[in-house]
């Protein structure tokens, strides 16, 4: 038969048990509340205007890498132009950047026949991708805050009814 734990043993696995919660708790909070900031660069876009991340501070941006080769991207695209218009005079900023092996025409062509509202830019040598983690799949979109901090990052076509949401939780900050 055990002997019943002394009340001062009771004690000390209390401490030890509420300790961890409460780290756990704080880890737990760390996590939600680290934001990545956005890497610090500038977005050269079709008509050679420079779009640095700095000057898009105090705005809520989505950075869209995408090609004209992706058929996701392709399929997207009409909703991506829709959540612009719908958010811009809201303060909603968009960068659609296209990927290093995508050629230019392709691009230029791509931008006026669709008359994609928003500035596209180039990456002819990969550093936006890899100043952004490395990105090397397309559709990979970030969303970043008015404090220039990453919020989310969709790989694929996002659901955009969350996508949505954060949009308008971050304009409403």
């Amino acid at each position: 038969m055990l002997a019943p734990a002394s009340p001062h043993k009771f004690k000390i696995f209390s401490i030890i048990a509420i300790t961890a919660l409460i780290t756990l708790a704080i880890l737990f909070y760390q996590s939600l509340s680290n934001k990545a900031p956005v890497p610090d660069v500038t977005f050269v876009n079709l008509k050679g205007d420079k779009i640095s991340t700095q000057s898009l501070r105090g705005k809520v941006v989505m950075v869209n890498f995408w090609a004209t080769s992706c058929a996701t991207c392709v399929a997207e695209m009409p909703r991506m132009i829709q959540t612009y218009n719908k958010y811009h005079q809201q303060g909603l900023e968009y960068v659609a950047v296209a990927m290093s092996y995508d050629p230019p025409n392709y691009v230029l062509n791509y931008t006026e026949t669709r008359q994609l509202p928003f500035q596209v830019a180039l990456d002819p040598e990969g550093k936006l991708a890899k100043a952004f983690g490395d990105v090397k799949l397309t559709p990979t979109t970030y969303v970043i805050d008015k404090q220039g901090n990453i919020l989310k990052r969709y790989v694929g076509e996002p659901s955009f009814a969350e996508l949505h949401a954060l949009l308008e939780k971050a304009l409403a900050t």
